[in-house]
């Protein structure tokens, strides 16, 4: 039997834009963090080697404390790493994996798949990979990479010659789970099936997605998805898979990688004891620094009501690594009541503005919708004041 680790989509150096300065610096680090902890689990595990089925890093143009600090996590590690250039880092003119930077820092257990010729890891066994060359392919990169390949010896075969497993490593779009069918560059899965039943390939690890995903009966064919999720449209993120290849079958189990979360709660708020059990959910939510929170929010509130609604999902900003309210402002109606201005004390000019405002904010355009926020506001302020 032969185990190693599949994973990808690694993307050290990403930021993402709603992330606060704190939580960026955090969300950074732990992107190296799960490179560590991902890689010294492998080697716990039994597994003889990884391979990172591209986009090591968020582009080639990563600054270089990003590169220095990724090759240093991957030189703890106790086995070997190949790694596959990607879309985000394409072996172009400007290449991360040419750069001084990485060629002076990369440690001995480090290598690139900068081709598709077949590298020995010994015992009968071999990575071949499918780099990219630029960004944007104009054609599919995996089959003819592999299709000119030997067929593999039977396992077992007495004074076999060859090589008797093949891992095939590539990145993209498979056509059968890509949702872009008219890229050029998809990996066609019908011609990939051939590949398998001409016995040049043994297993195809895939990146590009960052959700796990099976992609064949046989599970013979996945996407590892990104050890660390990224977006709140990832089903199946945080993960890695360590896989097992033996005679006649093949078992790649998932591995719980990742510490963030990306959560959207859909939520419908009509009254003070449904804002009041969204305060509690936001209460009660553990690993908040690590936590990117999507609200979407429907109904209809009082001012009164809206008003004790921002106060909570301000709060929850300091709390949380970010915190978005989602969704078309007409969602969320707010009707304001001559109960919400009753306690104000109000006379006079001030009286004769919020009278206006609350004329406007009757509207169901964008002057009525900022009108409804000033008058939040108002009510907020005025339950601050001493």
């Amino acid at each position: 039997m032969v185990r190693f680790l599949h994973t990808g989509d690694w993307q050290l150096g990403m930021t993402r834009h709603f992330l606060p300065e704190e939580a960026q610096a955090r969300f950074t680090q732990d992107r190296f963090d799960a490179v560590r902890r991902m890689l010294v689990g492998a080697h716990e595990a039994g597994c003889r080697f990884a391979v990172v089925a591209g986009d090591v890093f968020e582009t080639n143009q990563v600054d270089r404390r990003t590169v220095v600090r990724g090759l240093e996590a991957m030189g703890e590690a106790a086995l070997p790493i190949l790694l596959l250039p990607g879309n985000h880092d394409p072996l172009d003119a400007s290449s991360v994996f040419t750069s001084p930077t990485f060629v002076e820092a990369k440690p001995d257990n480090v290598s690139v798949l900068f081709d598709s010729r077949p590298v020995d890891v010994g015992d009968g066994v071999e990575v071949v990979g499918a780099p990219w060359p630029t960004k944007r392919p104009l054609e599919d990169l995996v089959v003819p990479a592999f299709g000119a390949l030997e067929p593999l010896a039977e396992p077992g075969t007495p004074n076999a010659s060859g090589p008797t497993y093949r891992i095939g490593v590539a990145h993209g779009g498979l056509d059968s789970v890509a949702a872009m069918r008219d890229d050029p560059a998809l990996i066609p899965f019908d011609a990939v099936r051939q590949l398998f039943d001409e016995r040049r390939l043994t297993y195809l690890a895939l990146g590009d997605r960052h959700s796990l995903t099976r992609c064949d009966e046989e599970g013979r064919i996945w996407y590892a998805g990104s050890p660390e999720p990224t977006d709140h449209s990832e089903s199946a993120p945080g993960k890695a898979l360590v896989v097992d290849l033996g005679p006649g079958a093949v078992r790649a189990l998932p591995v719980d990688i990742g510490r963030w979360r990306f959560i959207q709660h859909e939520i419908e708020l009509y009254s003070a004891n449904d804002v009041e059990a969204l305060a509690k959910k936001l209460e009660d939510a553990p690993d908040k620094e690590r936590t990117v929170l999507r609200l979407v929010l429907s109904g209809a509130l009082q001012l009164t009501d809206k008003a004790r609604l921002d106060d909570v999902v301000e709060n929850g900003r300091d709390l949380f690594a970010s915190i978005d309210v989602w969704g078309r402002q007409q969602d969320l109606k707010i009707l304001p009541q001559d109960a919400d201005f009753g306690d104000l004390g109000l006379a006079g000019f001030a009286h004769e503005a919020v009278q206006t405002l609350r004329t406007i904010a009757a509207r169901d355009d964008e002057e009525g919708f900022d009108a409804r926020n000033a008058l939040t506001l108002l009510v907020r302020l005025a339950r601050c004041t001493p």
